[in-house]
């Protein structure tokens, strides 16, 4: 499970890169964990009262990695960071209303290997698309108690299988198009995203950037 990720590039920099408003995003480059913000891209509409008309722009916003747990949850404290099955209860409300749906960019993200270091620790591996310098992942966010988005994940591909892992996080093409679909399109359509990205396309190293 992803739980580590780095952004390294400044909030205005993000913002040109996604064709956002930039807003008042402090983001200065670095890493991103659970139960701290970073920045996410919206659709631009949830502060827009009225019917939809048209297309609004995307806009640059920080919020908490990890969405509060349902009341019920063994430990009510702990944020969920990522989404394993997008059709549960807890997240499909969500997920169905495009206006929840974000981008979270990132410059690569980290999971545990299959190989433990030379004091026994379990090594870090740093994965990363290698036709994108800054990527975006699927993300959903919610308002409750803290203003929190999750991570989306899928069946890891095959790079991320020879560590062990058996999901990863949605990595969405290149193209603003696809971007726009996750953000814009009706759920039948953005689902069709939820796939593993191609292992020939992605970079790793044991080590934390720059690779």
């Amino acid at each position: 499970m992803t739980l580590l990720y780095r952004l390294d590039c400044n909030a205005a920099a993000i913002a040109k890169h996604f064709g956002a408003r930039q807003g008042e995003d402090p983001w200065a480059g670095g890493y991103a964990a659970p139960g701290q913000f970073a920045p996410i891209i919206t659709g631009g509409r949830e502060f827009i009262a009225g019917p939809r008309r048209g297309i609004a722009e995307p806009r640059m916003i920080p919020r908490i990695w990890g969405v509060p747990p349902p009341p019920k949850a063994a430990d009510p404290t702990r944020g969920i960071a990522t989404v394993r099955n997008p059709d549960s209860p807890f997240w499909i409300g969500n997920l169905r209303n495009s206006e929840f749906r974000c981008l979270v960019p990132a410059t690569t993200f980290m999971e545990w290997g299959r190989n433990t270091g030379a004091e026994g620790r379990r090594q870090q591996m740093w994965f990363a698309p290698a036709d994108q310098p800054i990527f975006a992942l699927a993300g959903v966010w919610k308002d409750s108690e803290v203003p929190s988005f999750a991570l989306l994940t899928c069946p890891a591909n095959a790079a991320l299988r020879a560590q062990g892992r058996d999901r990863m996080p949605v990595i969405l093409p290149p193209n603003r198009a696809e971007q726009a679909t996750w953000l814009h399109a009706d759920w039948r359509q953005a689902k069709t995203l939820l796939q593993p990205y191609s292992s020939s396309l992605m970079r790793h190293s044991e080590m934390p950037p720059p690779f």
